[in-house]
């Protein structure tokens, strides 16, 4: 994980330079999430598409808005590149289109944002290391290109209490829109409808506590009827339950069921 510079902070939401020996052919699953998803392979191009087989491609960059379903990352067993999570902020100050535009589509650089549509080839011409520096560059030019674009105010408040699992109608209460309105502006600016991008952020959440913790514990800290709800979401949202997701991912876990991890 790379450090974001303060003034890219509000739109990147990670950064990540990752070499990574699989060991065998596969198929790697991209989950949703709030961030949108900019991935720069370095030495091969990208082979992704849908969980479902659509949209699949070879490609040197891939934008991805949000989607209530997974990407499918076919790979040889090797992966290089610099991965980012932006904002939907991020969408408009970086790449110069509204993140509602993107939602369900995976796309090159070329397609949406023509001035950084170099910054594949340019990654190709220098090391790793090196390149999250020359991304990181790109992406100031960029944002002095753009300015600011933070959503307003009551929209950055109204994704933030849907984040932490607040009903609809109370966040439309304290932003003081009435439900309707409240809608149109959070697909104006993800793309997604209110109870949509909602349950994308619960199921985000529990990603960061599944492995950690028993999958009943998950379930309820995170708003879930019971365990058995929070593994139909998975199936729906990510294409299998959390339990085949943490074999896939962590082979060395012990007991998914029970959270129990090897050190």
């Amino acid at each position: 994980m790379a450090a974001v510079p303060d003034a890219l902070a509000p739109y990147v939401t990670s950064l990540v330079a990752y070499d990574s020996d699989l060991g065998a052919p596969g198929v790697h699953r991209g989950l949703p999430t709030t961030s949108l998803t900019l991935v720069l392979p370095v030495g091969e191009a990208l082979d992704v598409g849908w969980g479902d087989g659509t949209s699949r491609a070879r490609r040197w960059s891939t934008v991805s808005g949000l989607a209530a379903g997974p990407a499918a990352i076919h790979h040889d067993g090797t992966q290089r590149g610099i991965q980012l999570g932006l904002t939907t902020a991020g969408a408009r100050a970086l790449l110069g289109v509204p993140a509602a535009e993107l939602a369900g589509e995976l796309l090159e650089l070329d397609d949406v944002a023509p001035a950084l549509a170099d910054l594949p080839e340019r990654l190709q011409e220098t090391t790793l290391l090196r390149g999250v520096g020359v991304v990181l560059r790109a992406l100031g030019g960029a944002l002095a290109h753009h300015g600011d674009a933070r959503p307003r105010h009551e929209v950055g408040r109204a994704l933030a209490g849907l984040t932490r699992g607040e009903r609809v109608e109370e966040v439309a209460d304290a932003v003081g829109y009435s439900r309707r309105r409240l809608s149109s502006l959070v697909r104006q600016e993800t793309g997604l409808a209110p109870k949509a991008y909602q349950r994308i952020a619960r199921f985000e959440a529990t990603r960061a506590l599944i492995g950690r913790r028993p999958l009943a514990r998950v379930a309820a800290e995170c708003g879930y009827a019971d365990q058995g709800h929070l593994a139909r979401e998975w199936t729906d949202l990510a294409g299998c339950p959390p339990t085949t997701w943490l074999r896939e991912e962590f082979p060395f876990l012990q007991d998914p069921e029970r959270g129990g991890v090897a050190g």
